[in-house]
């Protein structure tokens, strides 16, 4: 999994890349000279039998999973699916109210989400506790899952395809992982071990809706653990040299796992593939320049579609590649935002071996607040939307036809979803002959104006192409 150079230099990990121009009278983008390599053969075991550790409590365990799942992982007994949305009032606690946690963890498909919210009460009074959406249904809800005691602030939540919540809570300098689920009108929890870590940070739920991992960083070392769907509670499955952050899945077996790693000795950040099927084999993945730090975003197992952070072209940049392609990476200058930072949260699926017609959703934060841009690769074009009142932001997940299914909640409805279809890019115009873009021959800017509302949309009264979810 090494890079290799195809415009002037020699294959290896340390081919080098040339700084992109800004955008002056010469076509094109910028700099495209380094490309993406891929990782080989992804043999290795199966993930492991699901989790047998006994509850904290007396009660059985019993996922619960919400209506709308199709193929349930968990094996134990629990209820069917409802009839209707479950509403379960909230909590109400005295505490102290620690600023707001960001946003919500969806699972691969889309099926459920989980985030932790606060109680309502007065300033100062409130407190925090999980809560689990689904999101395959006739109609979103949400089910509130309180225990005996709030949840601190830092505590983070990630949500299985089974509809149970895993919850990693901070207790005295260690790490206490638990699966959470709705029992009757309460609420379940299985413990499944902790880590004597004083710092740890769960990564995105695997691709196979049974495991999640967590990330446990040092200055000269990291380590990888499996928190939950492993076979004996809490284990570490692989050491990496230096500090690591980020984590994207590569593939859909959840195998192959991508972090952002910083040598132990310092220097620039490189993404490297940790082989989960080859006992934590680490190969080199990503280098566009060698003192470059070159950043896995996102990607998309279907297509091969990387999104890259770069300050290869001199300044920190977003850029497109292909997954195992000799096809540099692209710097599109309709993505270099002058007031706002764009980060992508979506890629369309389903679209194999056409990573350039693939639909993006990007985060945009400025001045103005958060909206929602659209990108294909091919269209050259951001198209901007503002995004839902209440829009959990940075959530959210394609359908393989294109729509766009953004979870919000505001003071009018507790759990809706917001259907956006993926606009056409517009074709170069046939009246003048010219194509659209900038008078340098760059790509278009993408200057910022007023977004275009994203109205929320009933599921009940959507089309039915936009209730379908992504395998």
């Amino acid at each position: 999994m090494t890079a290799c150079a195809i415009e002037g230099g020699s294959a290896g990990p340390a081919a080098t890349a040339e700084s992109e121009p800004e955008p002056g009278p010469a076509p094109g983008p910028g700099p495209e000279d380094r490309p993406v390599a891929g990782p080989g053969p992804r043999p290795g075991a199966e993930s492991a039998a699901a989790n047998r550790a006994e509850p904290r409590t007396a009660r059985e365990p019993s996922p619960g999973p919400g209506p709308g799942l199709s193929a349930p992982v968990s094996t134990e007994p629990g209820p069917g699916p409802a009839a209707a949305p479950e509403e379960r009032p909230a909590p109400r606690y005295r505490t102290a109210a620690p600023p707001s946690p960001a946003g919500a963890t969806l699972t691969a498909d889309g099926a459920y989400a989980a985030r932790l919210t606060a109680a309502p009460g007065p300033p100062g009074e409130r407190s925090w506790y999980p809560e689990r959406w689904t999101l395959d249904g006739p109609e979103p809800y949400v089910v509130p899952l309180p225990l005996d005691q709030p949840e601190e602030p830092d505590s983070e939540v990630a949500p299985l395809a089974d509809g149970r919540v895993l919850i990693r809570r901070r207790v005295a300098g260690r790490q206490m992982f638990s699966l959470l689920y709705p029992t009757g009108p309460g609420t379940g929890e299985l413990l499944l071990g902790t880590v004597d870590h004083p710092e740890m940070t769960l990564l995105p739920p695997s691709p196979d809706g049974r495991c999640v991992y967590a990330l446990a960083a040092g200055e000269r070392g990291s380590s990888l653990w499996l928190v939950a769907g492993g076979a004996r509670g809490t284990e570490e499955v692989a050491r990496v040299a230096g500090h690591c952050s980020g984590g994207t899945w590569l593939d859909r077996e959840g195998r192959m796992l991508a972090l952002d790693r910083r040598a132990p000795g310092g220097g620039p950040v490189k993404a490297v593939a940790v082989n989960l099927g080859r006992w934590g084999e680490v190969t080199p993945l990503l280098q566009i320049a060698p003192e470059s730090d070159d950043r896995l975003l996102l990607a998309d197992a279907d297509s091969g579609l990387l999104l890259i952070r770069s300050d290869a072209p001199g300044h920190e940049r977003l850029g497109w590649g292909v997954l195992g392609s000799c096809l540099p990476v692209r710097f599109p200058e309709c993505l270099r935002l002058p007031d706002a930072v764009a980060t992508p949260f979506a890629v369309q699926p389903g679209q194999m071996l056409m990573p350039e017609s693939c639909a993006v959703a990007l985060r945009i934060d400025g001045a103005q607040g958060s909206w929602v841009g659209v990108w294909r690769p091919t269209g050259r074009r951001l198209h901007q939307f503002a995004a839902p009142l209440g829009w959990l932001p940075g959530a959210g997940c394609w359908s393989r036809e294109g729509v766009l299914r953004l979870p919000y909640a505001n003071a009018a409805t507790s759990c809706g979803v917001a259907m956006l279809e993926a606009p056409e890019d517009v074709e170069p115009s046939c009246v003048n002959g010219r194509a659209e873009s900038g008078e340098d021959g760059t790509e278009p800017s993408a200057a910022l104006g007023a977004p275009v509302v994203c109205r929320p949309v009933p599921l009940g009264q959507a089309p039915l192409h936009g209730a379908v979810r992504p395998d």
